[in-house]
């Protein structure tokens, strides 16, 4: 049986077991399944035991344990962990050392959590299936003739697969809540700026966030918690007080829902979307209507331009922010070059990928001169008005939105590799709320099924 974070942290704080039996169980799964799933990147077995056996050393002298004590916890590799590899899924970055950790991670290992390893992603976080990944594809542990969703697709399998508790990814355009539908676990984009995105590599600064993924809502709403809050290392981190995130979903636990009201999204049941997806997605809104909720139809008129709008904002941001790999700071460098300019030339033409080059080139026309108006002006405009639909949404009394969150099922390794225009379209329905900044963004866990996506 599966413990929840809940359950491991107060088993250890109760001395029922060790952290460190905890996480050779965690480890020893690892070991039986990864090298099918390829979920990890890398694992630090040696660090994660000893980060264990010092929280096993303070139970018994009577310290107090964090929230998370004991829980074996994995980090997307985009994330930087102090002496530990961080690549961001890039060959440019294949050798690089952290020297200081994420601030999200850091208030996770002050909590008690027990970092295990970093997990696989597509690089810098452009893609929808690890299939972008440098190094390897990540399967889905369900089928693994199946991706496992991307970009934070290594954090999903590993939930999924048991070889973590909690599992942190980031969300760009859907790159926590995607994965997370695709291997049937609970992904929370948090709202933006709500956890710090200090020590996480950037793809599009003004989008990217850094969010749980977990086998429920509570272990969900429990990481969140633990990683929230105001950051001075992060000037876009929001001051507010952070809520007990972990205290409301108890207290909902059970309760009665009658009365809230549930808005569907016209939008997201129209052309392109699998016939069996929105019967599953319609079937859960009936079994919440039938509990007592209200369930109203709306329209977020400019849900089918967020795509085209996000694919010029994204790329634009990424071609500054992939700007500092240039063969000289850090990252890998072409040793042969002879000028300056081959240097720049040769190492990110040797380091990046195809997909990372397109989004570049895309974000540089964009934003050249002559073009602007014509491309990033007038998708920031779109993002405008994908935020006032869903303000105008709210100003209705609904308490929240429903849709399904990819289009389709976890499609076959191999199916879409090749097809950047259909795979960008797997985001559809998450990129909505990533352009609404003031919005978070749930996928709530689901058993898998090959056919469905919800």
């Amino acid at each position: 049986e599966t413990r929840s974070a809940l359950e491991i942290a107060e088993g250890v704080r109760s001395g029922a077991f060790s952290a460190e039996e905890v996480t050779r169980e965690y480890l020893d799964r690892i070991v039986e399944r990864d090298s099918e799933i390829c979920a990890f990147l890398s694992v630090d077995a040696e660090g994660a035991l000893e980060s264990a056996r010092i929280i096993d050393r303070a139970r018994e002298n009577n310290e107090k344990l964090g929230s998370l004590a004991g829980v074996p916890v994995a980090v997307k590799d985009n994330l930087c962990v102090k002496g530990s590899s961080t690549t961001a899924g890039s060959r440019i970055l294949e050798n690089y050392v952290a020297p200081y950790t994420a601030t999200a991670v850091q208030r996770l290992q002050a909590a008690g959590a027990v970092i295990i390893g970093k997990t696989n992603m597509d690089e810098y976080g452009m893609g929808s299936s690890t299939e972008k990944s440098a190094f390897t594809t990540t399967r889905n542990p369900w089928d693994t003739s199946r991706v496992s969703g991307g970009s934070s697709g290594g954090s999903a399998a590993a939930v999924a697969a048991r070889e973590c508790v909690i599992a942190v990814g980031s969300d760009t355009g859907g790159s926590i809540r995607q994965p997370a539908s695709y291997c049937g676990v609970t992904g929370l984009k948090c709202t933006y700026g709500r956890v710090s995105r200090y020590g996480l590599l950037a793809y599009a600064s003004s989008l990217d966030t850094v969010g749980p993924l977990a086998t429920s809502a509570i272990d969900a709403a429990l990481a969140a918690q633990v990683m929230a809050g105001a950051d001075s290392l992060d000037s876009t981190s929001l001051p507010d007080d952070v809520p007990d995130f972990v205290g409301m979903v108890q207290d909902k636990s059970g309760a009665s829902i009658e009365g809230l009201k549930i808005g569907v999204i016209d939008e997201a049941f129209e052309g392109g979307i699998d016939d069996q997806v929105a019967e599953k997605v319609n079937d859960a809104i009936s079994v919440l209507e039938s509990l007592g909720a209200e369930v109203v139809r709306t329209s977020l008129p400019n849900l089918r331009v967020a795509t085209s709008g996000y694919y010029i904002l994204a790329p634009s941001e990424a071609s500054a922010n992939l700007a500092r790999y240039d063969g000289v700071r850090y990252g890998a460098r072409y040793e042969d070059s002879e000028n300056m300019s081959s240097l720049y030339t040769m190492s990110r033409k040797d380091g990046l990928g195809e997909e990372v080059k397109r989004r570049i080139m895309v974000g540089t026309f964009a934003l050249s001169t002559g073009y602007y108006d014509a491309f990033y002006l007038r998708a920031q405009k779109i993002r405008t008005l994908v935020a006032q639909d869903f303000q105008r949404a709210f100003e209705k009394d609904i308490d929240l939105l429903v849709s399904p969150v990819s289009p389709t099922p976890a499609m076959g390794v191999g199916e879409k590799a090749d097809d950047p225009v259909s795979m960008y379209a797997q985001d559809i329905l998450t990129i909505p709320a990533s352009l609404a900044v003031s919005l978070s963004s749930i996928h709530l866990d689901g058993q898998y099924c090959s056919i469905s996506s919800c």
